[in-house]
């Protein structure tokens, strides 16, 4: 899961682009990048870490010109290394810089095809560079010197015939403009919004709404499932349908846990889906559990509060914050595993006695996913008093791999794979758990914007909307991606990194 944002304007981006990364930060905290572009000259700085580690003083004061686009990476392929962190560069056709959220799921194919028939070279393990040189080589085969509108829509084109997957990118064109589009299907978020000026019109592209209003940007839209947005450099707006057929089908999981509660995404508020999947929950507990002895909702910070606090009202029950958490934990500078997700759970959280001594408590979760991070919240639980410790989970049984750009990536790592939810409740030792009916998250989200017809489920159904996965794909990437191979890797990318700064 990543965040990517583009302005073109008529005065600096670089502070504005570094404000955009810190609103969309939640979105990916292991590395960030920002490139601008002075008079077709690019300037780029990028590494891993925070924003705030990442961009000195002096390093922002480089990054010149009125147009830039910027990134910030939570890598779900490919490894940690700084040279994955993005916007990635080609310097043919024209200089191309891009960002990327998403997956690609026929990469393997599209990097031997880039060898072989475009005569390309991708120096890292990461879609988003085999992204880029798809549409450098579809622009390039244009054999255009001076550039159009329509050949930029036309490269467009051809990305969205040769690549499959999710993807919503921005692109910039040295001294030409930026362009974003989204896959087909419209699986990752991304909007475009306008600002005036007394120079004029000044726009923006962004993952989610919420870097658009911190900015002063006035949401336009989200840009359609295989549609294109282009921005002349001299802030022209040009928009075109550029894939030959489209299927709207959104991450649901953008609504559980990783947008902001203040975005809008194609058009549903993601505050208002997250009410009503706490309504939908209070509900189910209504209709199966009547004789329930929940003294206390406490919501584990902190996606989770906006569905528990409606739950809490719906059951008449207390809503008490039970758990502080530390915002000052330093991130680690390797990929962390299972064994650093347990210690940073005691770091991160922790509990306040008070809220737990005697009660019988339900703990108010977006997802249950590994499992390790909810047993060890349950023991905090049990550990500050609790007497019983009940569970709620805001969506279904996540129990399938995500290969769209979510980090779901090995079924054997998930915790409600292949068990029921009674086994479920064992593993991680609650009294008692609760998830969230699969229809009933489609309703909750479902509601803000009828239009949508259906969502990516994918790690709760197991039906993947690309059409092109099947268990073999499925086990390649688990060999390639589960936690063991992650921190190999890894460990590996250190030990360059250390070698090449000596």
């Amino acid at each position: 899961m990543c965040g990517i944002a583009a302005i073109v304007s008529h005065q600096a981006v670089n502070q504005e682009l570094y404000d955009a990364l810190t609103v969309l930060q939640h979105r990916g905290q292991d590395a960030a990048g920002i490139v601008t572009c002075e008079r077709g000259r690019l300037h780029l700085r990028k590494d891993n870490g925070l924003t705030r580690d990442v961009f000195t003083d002096d390093q922002m004061f480089k990054l010149k010109g009125n147009m830039g686009i910027a990134h910030v990476r939570y890598p779900t392929a490919g490894c940690t290394s700084s040279a994955e962190a993005q916007p990635f560069y080609v310097n043919s056709p024209f200089g191309l810089t891009l960002a990327h959220n998403g997956n690609l799921t026929n990469t393997e194919e599209l990097k031997q095809a880039l060898f072989l028939e475009d005569q390309r070279h991708i120096n890292t393990d990461s879609d988003s560079e085999v992204l880029l040189n798809v549409f450098a080589h579809e622009l390039q085969s244009l054999g255009k010197l001076d550039l159009s509108v329509d050949d930029i829509f036309q490269a467009v084109s051809g990305v969205h015939r040769r690549c499959r997957g999710a993807y919503a990118v921005v692109i910039m064109i040295a001294g030409v403009g930026i362009l974003g589009f989204r896959d087909p299907h419209g699986i990752r978020p991304i909007v475009f919004g306008e600002r005036k000026s007394e120079q004029g019109s000044e726009f923006m592209i962004a993952s989610e709404s919420v870097a658009l209003d911190v900015l002063g940007f006035e949401l336009i839209r989200d840009i359609a499932p295989g549609e294109a947005v282009f921005i002349e450099e001299s802030g022209i707006l040009h928009t075109q349908q550029c894939a030959e057929s489209t299927d709207h089908c959104p991450c649901i999981f953008e609504y559980v846990y990783f947008a902001r509660p203040d975005s809008i995404i194609d058009r549903i508020s993601v505050y208002k889906a997250r009410l009503r999947m706490g309504e939908k929950l209070a509900k189910k507990v209504q209709r199966e559990w009547l004789d329930h002895d929940i003294d206390v909702v406490i919501p584990i910070p902190d996606t989770s509060r906006t569905a528990a606090l409606q739950m809490a009202n719906i059951l008449g029950v207390k809503y008490r914050e039970g758990f502080i958490k530390n915002r000052y934990i330093g991130r680690t500078f390797i990929m962390p595993g299972q064994k650093m997700r347990e210690k940073s759970v005691k770091q991160k959280l922790n509990a306040i006695g008070l809220e737990f001594d005697g009660k019988n408590v339900l703990l108010v979760d977006d997802s249950i996913v590994r499992g390790t991070t909810s047993e060890q919240i349950i023991q905090m639980a049990r550990d500050a008093g609790a007497k019983k410790v009940y569970f709620a989970s805001a969506a279904p049984p996540v129990r399938y791999p995500n290969v769209y750009g979510i980090d779901m990536p090995a079924a054997h790592e998930l915790i409600a794979h292949n068990r029921t939810e009674e086994e479920v409740c064992v593993a991680i030792g609650a009294d008692k758990v609760i998830y969230q009916d699969l229809n009933d998250l489609i309703d909750a989200v479902r509601k803000g914007n009828q239009t949508i017809e259906h969502f990516d489920t994918s790690c709760f159904s197991k039906e993947y909307i690309t059409g092109d996965i099947d268990d073999a794909y499925l086990e390649r990437t688990e060999a390639l991606r589960n936690d063991g191979a992650q921190t190999e890797r890894n460990s590996e990318s250190f030990i360059i990194e250390m070698q090449n700064n000596d």
